[in-house]
C-alpha cells in the first residue's frame, strides 16, 4: 500500500526538527541514524561510474577526501537549519576558514576585516595571507562607513565575526551588508561577505537572513557540543560551495568519517542544549556581575554591556559566552589573580575550546590571544585580567557557587 505524505510536509519544519531529520524528514525506509562509512574509497559498480564522476556527477562516491555518506548527512541538515543553499565540512574551524577564503582570493587582492578576531583567524591574517601576497586591511567596527573607502578593485571579501572572541564584542552586521554593497558598485565585481558565526549559532542569530553571503563556523563548538570531536563547515549558495569544495581536494583539510557522525548525533540536540546555555549564561553574568571580586562582566545579555541594544536588534538569543575581568588582591598581578580563580575551580574546567555540554574557561593570553604584542592586545580589548567562559548545562545554582568561591582567590 502506497504511503500518503503527512501534513506537515507543506509547514516550514522548525530547527530542532530540521537538525534531527534534515532533509530525511519524509523518507520512509533506511536506517534512522546514519551509519558510520570509515572507508577511503568506493566500489564502482562499473567503469561507466567512474565516468560520470569526471563528468561531474555528485552522486557518485570515489574517495572520501572528495565526499562521504557521513558528510553528506551534515552538510545537508546543517545548510537546511541555516538556510543555506549548501555547506562544505572540513577537519577544523580553522581548515573551513582559511579553504573558504582561499578559494576566493587570488594572489594580489585583499580582505577587509573587523580587527576583534579569533587568534587563529588574526594570526593567519597576520602570518600566512601576506605569504601568499594577499592583504588584509581592518575596519573599524564603530567605523563601517570606513568601508567604502577600504574597498577597492583588489578586495574579494569582507570578513567579520560577531560577538567577538574573547571580548563578546558586536558588529553590526546590517550595516556591513549595507556599506559593503554600496562599495562594491565602486569596485566594479561582487565582494562575498563572510560572517564567524561560532559563538552565536543559527540559534541566536542569522546573518544570512542579514544579508550576508557565506558563514563559517567551527563544528567543534556547539554544533558538536560534547567536547570529543573537531570540525568545521562553510555555508553558502551552491555555487560558492563548489568552489570551496574544489579548494578543499588541494588543500586537504577534509573531515573524518566517525567525526562527522558524531556532529550528526550532536546536532540532534543542538537546539536544547544552546538555548540552556543561553539560560545559565544570564543567570551567571547577573551574579558576577555582583561580585566585588569581579571588575566587569562582557554579556550581551546584560543591559551594562555597550552594545547591548544591538544585541537585542540583531540577535534572538545571547549566547553561552560569558567574559570576566578580575579584580586582583593587592600586589597581584591581573594575570596572576585570572590563573588563581581558574586553578580554583571545582565544577568549571579550566580547558581551551567552547561550546561544550561542561563548563570550560580559559585565559585569552594564554590561550586564544598568546604570543601577541600589547599593541595587538589592545587592539583586540584584551586584558591580562580576563578569563573567557564557556557555560555549560550544569546546575546554575552550582555554576553560581563554584565561581564565587573560587574568586575568592583573585
Amino acid at each position: 500500500m502506497k504511503r500518503t505524505k503527512k501534513s506537515t510536509e507543506h509547514r516550514d519544519p522548525s530547527l530542532s526538527t530540521k537538525a534531527i531529520h534534515g532533509p530525511k524528514l519524509y523518507a520512509y525506509r533506511g536506517p534512522v541514524a546514519t551509519p558510520v562509512y570509515q572507508t577511503s574509497t568506493y566500489r564502482f559498480a562499473s567503469s561507466e561510474e567512474a565516468v560520470r564522476y569526471a563528468k561531474g556527477d555528485p552522486d557518485v562516491y570515489v574517495y572520501s577526501r572528495y565526499h562521504n555518506p557521513n558528510f553528506d548527512d551534515v552538510e545537508s541538515k546543517v545548510a537546511l537549519m541555516e538556510g543555506s543553499q549548501a555547506a562544505a565540512l572540513f577537519s577544523s574551524g580553522m581548515a573551513a576558514i582559511s579553504t573558504a577564503l582561499l578559494a576566493i582570493t587570488d594572489a594580489g587582492q585583499e580582505i577587509v576585516s573587523t580587527p576583534a578576531l579569533y587568534g587563529g583567524t588574526y594570526r593567519f591574517f597576520r602570518d600566512d595571507l601576506p605569504r601568499r601576497s594577499v592583504q588584509v586591511r581592518y575596519v573599524a567596527a564603530n567605523r563601517l562607513g570606513d568601508l567604502k573607502r577600504l574597498i577597492t578593485p583588489r578586495t574579494s571579501a569582507v570578513y567579520f565575526e560577531t560577538p567577538t572572541n574573547p571580548t563578546l564584542s558586536l558588529v553590526d552586521i546590517e550595516s556591513v551588508v549595507r556599506h559593503t554593497r554600496s562599495a562594491e558598485r565602486a569596485a566594479g565585481h561582487p565582494i562575498m561577505i563572510v560572517a564567524d558565526n561560532t559563538f552565536a549559532t543559527i540559534v541566536n542569530q542569522n546573518p544570512f537572513a542579514l544579508g550576508v553571503d557565506a558563514v563559517v563556523e567551527s563544528a567543534t563548538k556547539y554544533l558538536g557540543g560534547h567536547s570529543d570531536l573537531l570540525g568545521g563547515i562553510v555555508l553558502g549558495s551552491s555555487e560558492f560551495i563548489a568552489k570551496v569544495k574544489q579548494s578543499a581536494k588541494y588543500y586537504g583539510g577534509c573531515a573524518d568519517p566517525f567525526a562527522a557522525f558524531l556532529l550528526s548525533r550532536s546536532l540532534k540536540t543542538f537546539e536544547l542544549r544552546v538555548r540552556k546555555q543561553n539560560e545559565n549564561a544570564l543567570a551567571l553574568a547577573k551574579a558576577l556581575e555582583g561580585n566585588g571580586r569581579v571588575k566587569r562582566v562582557l554579556y550581551p545579555g546584560l543591559r551594562s554591556h555597550p552594545q547591548h541594544d544591538l544585541a537585542k536588534k540583531q540577535m534572538t538569543g545571547y549566547g553561552g559566552m560569558v567574559t570576566i575581568e578580575v579584580k586582583p588582591s593587592k600586589g597581584k598581578a591581573p594575570v596572576e589573580a585570572a590563573a588563581a580563580v581558574a586553578d580554583h575551580l571545582c565544577i568549571a574546567v579550566n580547558a581551551m575550546s567552547l561550546g561544550g555540554v561542561e563548563t570550560l574557561v580559559s585565559i585569552p593570553v594564554y590561550s586564544s590571544h598568546v604570543f601577541m604584542s600589547d599593541a595587538e592586545l589592545a587592539v583586540h580589548g584584551v586584558t591580562p585580567g580576563m578569563i573567557r567562559i564557556s557555560v555549560g548545562i550544569e546546575g546554575i545554582e552550582d555554576l553560581i557557587s563554584d565561581f564565587e568561591q573560587a574568586l575568592a582567590y583573585a
